[in-house]
């Protein structure tokens, strides 16, 4: 009988398996003692300037935040092994070439460790906006990143106007997408 796991892709397996617990662990607790009473952490950005941010993305290019100051930013953190940020992101790169002349941009931050397996993520779902691999202090400036998909929607003064946390309805950040992009 031929094992369900091969033993030479056991560490990784179980590397995966660690963090996604860790991650659910982190969720759970931080729920239950860092919460606002709106539900949101005590740290979070809404109705706050967007924390500016320098990244080397996984194209090798800059890519900075206050750069697309004047735009309409969807900014969508997501990693490699989230089922609902894969269904998302082709809508994203759907919106960013339909409104991309409206002012709308899209970034991508990956919460992955490894910056290979983000790019092939990239390259496979043929995305059309730039993404970059986050880290801890990143995730910290923007509330934590406690679970996955999280987007914001940032105006185009830079200011957080909303928050979407874990699978939500792609009409429902489309609507206030749209509603950004009619704003002057």
């Amino acid at each position: 009988m031929k094992p369900a796991i091969s033993l030479a892709l056991w560490p990784r397996f179980v590397h995966r398996a660690l963090r996604r617990a860790f991650f659910a662990g982190i969720v759970t607790a931080s729920l239950a003692t860092s919460a606002a009473p709106s539900g949101l952490p005590t740290n979070h950005p809404l109705n706050k300037q967007a924390p500016d941010f320098a990244l080397t993305g996984l194209n090798g290019q800059m890519l900075r935040l206050s750069g697309f100051r004047g735009k309409v930013v969807l900014l969508n953190f997501w990693a490699t092994w989230c089922a609902p940020c894969q269904a998302e992101m082709p809508v994203f790169a759907a919106w960013q070439h339909r409104d991309a002349p409206r002012g709308f941009q899209v970034i991508g931050i990956s919460m992955d460790d490894d910056a290979a397996s983000a790019r092939r993520l990239v390259e496979r779902l043929k995305l059309n906006y730039p993404s970059a691999l986050g880290d801890a202090q990143l995730a910290a400036r923007y509330g934590g990143v406690l679970g996955l998909p999280l987007t914001f929607l940032i105006d185009r003064n830079g200011l957080v106007r909303a928050r979407y946390q874990g699978e939500t309805d792609v009409k429902t950040i489309e609507s206030r997408v749209n509603a950004l992009l009619a704003e002057p």
